[in-house]
């Protein structure tokens, strides 16, 4: 197959910042995806229903006027988050989910929630009003190696999150393991748990970071893990099971703060992103279920209508996106070292 077209996708994990940043890197995501799930970790967070807001009005405000693109908006969970307010923001249309971040996991999430059962009211109040909760899922408990946190978070805290709140939608966001997938097959029976997989947890594993040198432009968190982890990512995102999903995790940072001595997690796939994942999908000969993952599970777990329009992607010679700029500094796009042989046409 040289050629695919499939209903527009969606990016159900998405960070575009604020600022000059946003109005760098969205058009690389506007103009391919349909909806995009955008991530409130600013500075300060977006974690009221009135912040959101904002930050929506400030997104499509950088787009051009014939847009078709939609930010569907989250709030960031905090120990004193207001459970009235989210209610507020889910039934005028402003939140779509919420977002947990257990307090310094990643990027920006030092506001996040230090003891989970402060915020147990909050999650009683989402689970009443059917407003999903999207998940960073790794511990933080500096003894835990960074490789296992996200197989200690299965263990310790979303199994206790499905027992107490029976009816509450959850994502585990950006899997990476093989226990992940593992454990949301088992569970997503009844439809409410799911998981987003990034593209470049499937391009790339944990030796990359290391090959020649530090990689710093392959650092994220969550870290990547060994190949057999990857493999098992890519089985999982290819199968057509309606439980996993696509999400970018597409997370730009100054080219500055990446090569620094302490660099940034996050990667920066915006510019390819179906190009990614559309090779993964041929070289695991299922192109047939490139559709189910990036334009049809995201919206029957979210209980919206797929998009009505669609785009086209063929095999090509390697695309080569290019450098992003924010004034003087430069956002250095994800290159893969699988050969990336896939564009889109339209």
């Amino acid at each position: 197959m040289k050629a695919i077209t499939i209903t527009r996708p969606d990016d159900w994990h998405l960070h575009i910042r604020d600022g000059a940043m946003l109005q760098t890197v969205l058009p690389a995501s506007a103009q391919v995806f349909g909806r995009a799930i955008i991530m409130p970790n600013l500075r300060p967070p977006v974690a009221t229903t009135a912040q959101a807001e904002r930050y929506r009005a400030a997104i499509l405000s950088c787009l051009p006027q014939d847009s078709r693109f939609k930010p569907l908006m989250t709030a960031y969970l905090t120990d004193t988050t207001d459970p009235d307010d989210l209610q507020r923001g889910h039934e005028s249309g402003v939140l779509t989910a919420v977002k947990l971040y257990p307090a310094h996991a990643t990027t920006n999430s030092d506001h996040g929630v230090s003891d989970l059962k402060k915020v147990y009211p909050v999650l009683e109040r989402m689970q009443a009003i059917g407003l999903p909760l999207l998940v960073h899922g790794e511990v933080t408990d500096p003894t835990i190696d960074i490789f296992d946190r996200e197989k200690i978070f299965l263990e310790r805290v979303l199994s206790g999150l499905l027992r107490d709140f029976p009816a509450l939608k959850i994502v585990l966001e950006h899997a990476t393991t093989q226990e992940a997938v593992d454990f949301v097959a088992a569970h997503a029976g009844d439809g409410r748990l799911a998981a987003t997989i990034t593209a470049h947890h499937l391009h790339i594993n944990r030796n990359a970071i290391f090959t020649g040198g530090i990689r710093p432009h392959f650092y994220c968190l969550p870290i990547a893990k060994r190949e057999t982890h990857r493999l098992a990512l890519i089985k999982a995102a290819t199968s057509g099971a309606a439980y996993y999903f696509l999400g970018t995790d597409s997370a730009p940072h100054p080219q500055a703060a990446k090569e620094s001595g302490c660099g940034c997690a996050g990667i920066y796939t915006a510019p390819l992103a179906m190009p990614l994942y559309a090779t993964i999908f041929a070289q695991a000969g299922k192109l047939d279920n490139l559709e189910k993952f990036a334009s049809r599970n995201g919206p029957q777990f979210y209980g919206l209508a797929p998009n009505t329009d669609t785009i086209t992607l063929r095999q090509t010679a390697q695309p080569t996106p290019p450098l992003a700029c924010v004034g003087a500094e430069a956002v250095t796009p994800f290159f893969s070292p699988i050969p990336v042989d896939w564009e889109v046409v339209h």
